[in-house]
């Protein structure tokens, strides 16, 4: 499982022109599902992500985890994010999760984010959607839970 993460001030998703969740200061994660993705791959991101000290201290040191801020956490799952682009122009998703297996494990991911995190919104799984956000900083983090990078 692949993860960005990026400090933000707000971020938002809409949906054929609806807003369909907002967040104020906090974080945006982009989560995509692979084969053989777990629930304990979902637990590791969510605990990483919400420990992550991406937040400034009153000293100005990106000193404070999410958790220590109270900020909230946008999570929208994105299938390119296992994209493979080393061979051509055309990036092969085949490392990504078919829906019918990514959208239940990334039940399990709002689940495992929701109890590590104070305030979580989500985008809609499988939809077309707009995402907006003032990126922070910027402050940007790749993660990946088995530790390929």
């Amino acid at each position: 499982m692949r993860a960005v993460v990026q400090r933000v001030r707000e971020a938002s998703v809409s949906v054929d022109g609806r807003e369909v969740s907002r967040i104020g200061p906090g974080m945006l994660v982009l989560i995509g599902i692979g084969h053989g993705d777990s629930p304990e791959d979902a637990a590791y991101l969510a605990g990483k992500c919400a420990g992550l000290r991406i937040f400034e201290d009153s000293d100005g040191v990106m000193n404070r985890s999410l958790r220590d801020t109270g900020g909230d956490l946008l999570l929208v799952s994105q299938f390119t994010l296992l994209g493979d682009a080393r061979k051509g122009r055309r990036p092969s998703y085949a490392g990504a999760a078919p829906p019918e297996q990514a959208r239940p494990l990334f039940t399990v991911c709002e689940e495992a984010f929701r109890s590590v995190c104070p305030r979580v919104e989500t985008g809609v799984f499988g939809a077309d959607m707009q995402v907006a956000l003032v990126n922070d900083g910027p402050v940007t983090i790749l993660l990946d839970s088995k530790k390929e990078f």
